[in-house]
């Protein structure tokens, strides 16, 4: 049984990628999940793949489900497609999309087939992972979750913050006040 390994790239940055192992006979919608579950996305939008270039334009569709929208082609479903069936070259590559909303666009290249596959693996199965993944609904990774909490609970002023500084000169009576109290109790 031949194990596929794909590397997908996030469209907007291509040091952010995960390399997943797949067996040739499991589906498009076991994949479609890997990539979710690898980039720590929930699965709760629409999705499709589409079948493609070494431009990366889109060809054949695979659909999570058939969507209210004109097609030029009736797309296939991901439940029912086995990876093995849409593989026509040997750097296949397919693009992934996400959440119509937000548009999160994957690329998709074959970088390995083997032809063992490995017992002690579950596919499929993140063997790579490179980057600090986007993140699906705001701010992840150079921030700590505390400072995002923080920001959501005291919902942090975004005038003033805007740039990361205030007025020239604008400093609170109260800190003129203190200043003279540290002054007066530094002569004593």
């Amino acid at each position: 049984m031949a194990v596929l390994k794909f590397r997908i790239y996030w469209e907007d940055d291509d040091s952010v990628y995960r390399d997943l192992a797949i067996k040739h006979t499991q589906s498009f919608l076991e994949l479609h999940q890997a990539i979710l579950k690898s980039f720590d996305f929930d699965n709760k939008h629409h999705a499709t793949f589409f079948r493609s270039n070494d431009n990366w334009q889109r060809g054949k569709e695979i659909s999570l489900e058939k969507y209210d929208k004109v097609y030029k082609a009736e797309p296939l479903i991901m439940a029912d497609t086995l990876l093995g069936a849409e593989i026509h070259d040997p750097n296949q590559k397919f693009v992934y999309v996400y959440d119509f909303h937000k548009n999160w666009t994957f690329l998709l290249e074959l970088i390995n087939v083997n032809k063992i596959e490995d017992i002690t693996v579950v596919y499929p199965a993140c063997v790579r992972s490179e980057g600090i993944a986007p993140s699906q609904y705001g701010t992840r990774g150079l921030i700590s979750e505390k400072l995002a909490e923080i920001e959501e609970k005291y919902d942090l002023n975004t005038e003033v913050l805007a740039d990361g500084y205030g007025e020239e000169g604008e400093e609170s009576e109260e800190t003129e006040s203190e200043e003279e109290l540290d002054e007066n109790t530094s002569d004593i």
